[in-house]
Formats: C-alpha cells, structure tokens, sequence
C-alpha cells in the first residue's frame, strides 16, 4: 500500500528517533523525504542506513529563518514541490524547578521548540501544494502540567496555538494543519528525562512514568510514525486543526 505515492515530504528533526522512523514509513508508502537536521554527521548515517533513491537531506538550525529558508529551496530544487511536513525538531531541554530553571537553557528550549515551528510554517506554506498536510509534533506535556519542565511544557502548548492558527489560515487552500501528541517514547529524549528526573535512577524513573499509562508502556516510535502518517495521507482529508493523542490513555487516566 503507498498512502503517499508522489508526495514530497520534508522532516525536521530528520536523525532523531522518531524523524528517521517516520523518514522509513513514507519512503515505504511511495514518499519523496527531504530529511532536516542539525546534526550533519547523525543526517549522513541516517541517509546511509536507509539508503534510497528517494531520500535527500539537508543540514539546518530551525532557529535561522536562512537556513529554514535553505531547507524549502532545498527541497523544491530537489524534487519540485512540497506536500507534507513533518514540523518535528524539538529538544527536552533541563529537568528542574522554576527557581533554579536555566535562562539560557529556556530561550535556547523556546527557539527550537516554537520558533522553529513557527519559522518552519512560515517558509513552507508559501510552497506547500494546494491539499498538503502539515503535522507539528507537541506532546502530552502540550496537554498537561508536567513538574520541573516548565520551558517544554510551555513548549508544546505554545505549538497548538500556532498550529490552530495557521489551520484557519491554510484551510482555503485546503492545507490541514495538526498537531501529534506523543507520550513518552522509548528512546534517546526519554533517556534524558528520566535521568533528569531520577539522576542514577534512571530504570526507576522509567517504571513510574510507564504505570501512568493505563496500556503500561512507552509508545514506540514507529506508534508515532504511524500516527503522523495517518494525519500526512488523504485518509485525514477532512481533519485539521486537531490533536492527535497517541499515548496509550496517559492523558485520560
């Protein structure tokens, strides 16, 4: 089955765990995938591992509108056009209290997280085909309150604002814009939180975070990659402006 056959898609956040799953899935369902990243190096092995016809990447700071500007190009000189964006790129930033919350690490945590969301739409819609999909990753923390994680929190919230926004701004276009709301997802960001939360404890952190969630594990991140291809494909024609949840009840217990 190819949900997005002919479609381009550009993923930010390209090398992380969960943009390099959904990077596979929509090659897998006939996708063109221009993949964006910070990190040269972790984009190259990504590229590598993948290892396909349809995969270009591009290395950029979502936080500069000139290389957000880059990127657009990039992909509209590569492969013609742009019909979905996976607005992804996103970083944890520090466990800790508001007191003792770092300034600098806030405003680096709000560049990546809101800005760079915010500069990724800016840039794309102008070149997004009339019908595309645009999908901006927040979180169950974009849902709820979270101790000791202000600025992520802050983060996600502020990322279903914009998305609602630009969704009344795209809809007659006929561009749906959503947002995706994982929970926590076995992989290198939860690491950090749950060592942030628990430092030395990290196993401990781990099980209490997974007894929140009534199916009692962490998504994976191909449960994420499916989700963000549902919301990327025609089968969500008719859904914008909406939060997809996937977290096994998290937010519901």
């Amino acid at each position: 089955m190819t949900r997005l056959k002919d479609k381009v898609a550009v993923i930010t956040g390209g090398s992380g765990a969960i943009g390099s799953s959904t990077a596979k899935l929509f090659l897998e369902h006939g996708a063109k995938v221009v993949l964006v990243d910070i990190n040269a190096d972790s984009l190259k092995k990504v590229a590598k591992d993948l290892n396909h016809e349809r995969l270009s990447y591009v290395t950029a700071d979502v936080t500069k509108a000139a290389d957000v500007e880059n990127y657009v190009k990039h992909t509209v000189d590569t492969f013609g056009k742009i019909d979905v964006f996976f607005n992804n790129a996103g970083i944890e930033g520090a466990v800790k209290p508001v007191e003792d919350y770092p300034e600098e690490i806030f405003d680096r945590l709000m560049g990546v997280n809101v800005k760079g969301v915010w500069l990724g739409m800016k840039y794309v819609l102008p070149q997004m085909n009339d019908g595309g999909s645009i999908i901006n990753t927040s979180s169950v923390s974009g849902l709820m309150g979270s101790p000791n994680l202000t600025a992520y929190v802050a983060s996600k919230h502020a990322v279903i604002g914009l998305t609602r926004v630009v969704a009344l701004e795209a809809a007659p276009r006929g561009i749906r814009v959503n947002t995706i709301h994982p929970s926590p997802v076995d992989n290198r960001m939860m690491r950090s939180l749950e060592e942030g939360y628990a430092p030395g404890e990290g196993e401990k952190a781990k099980k209490d975070f997974e007894d929140s969630i009534p199916l009692n594990r962490y998504a994976t991140n191909d449960d994420i990659a499916k989700g963000v291809l549902f919301l990327a494909s025609d089968d969500s024609k008719f859904t914008t402006g909406s939060k997809l949840v996937v977290d096994g009840g998290m937010t519901m217990a």
